[in-house]
């Protein structure tokens, strides 16, 4: 295959990336941003799914697949055995509501679910602890990471949060 040929494949058309594109240095701020994300008024703009009385659900910037939230205590602190057992009880209660709500609206066939604790076992944010739930349906891993090196996210992520929004808000804030 000539490398004219093989370039037309790594490029995929993903307009809802230009937001990101134009604000440059928004994500690159400096402080936690699962600190800053939740005293701000804009969970619309902020991704923010849920709030409860210990943790809040928002969803992931960069997912994995489509989806992709994470359960964030409000208190900053990065070590599991830190947290309280409030905030571990509501980190279940809140995972089982999460799956719930996917289910409905995705219908997804499994999840992922955890945490990645530390820089070395995956954390992107290593100094805020968040737990991870990413939807998961049977034949998502094709030949696209494989042999393109590329994951296709199939729905953009203000769609995907408007749908989850909708029924997480059944549950109401805690």
């Amino acid at each position: 295959m000539d490398k004219k040929k093989n370039d037309t494949f790594k490029r995929l058309w993903a307009p809802w990336r230009m937001e990101y594109i134009r604000n440059p240095g928004k994500e690159g701020e400096s402080g936690c941003v699962f600190c800053k994300k939740p005293v701000r008024d804009s969970d619309k703009e902020d991704l923010i799914l849920y709030r409860g009385k210990k943790v809040y659900v928002i969803m992931n910037l960069y997912p994995y697949n489509n989806g992709h939230i994470m359960v964030v205590p409000y208190r900053h602190l990065s070590d599991y055995c830190e947290m309280s057992p409030e905030e571990r009880h509501e980190i279940a209660d809140v995972t089982a509501i999460c799956i719930e709500v996917l289910g409905r609206v995705m219908y997804p066939n499994g999840f992922n679910v955890g945490f990645n604790l530390g820089r070395s076992a995956g954390a992107g944010i290593d100094d805020h602890i968040h737990q991870h739930i990413v939807p998961r349906w049977d034949g998502d891993t094709n030949f696209m990471p494989i042999l393109g090196h590329t994951k296709v996210v199939v729905d953009g992520l203000k769609e995907t949060w408007k749908d989850l929004k909708k029924e997480f808000d059944k549950y109401g804030e805690q």
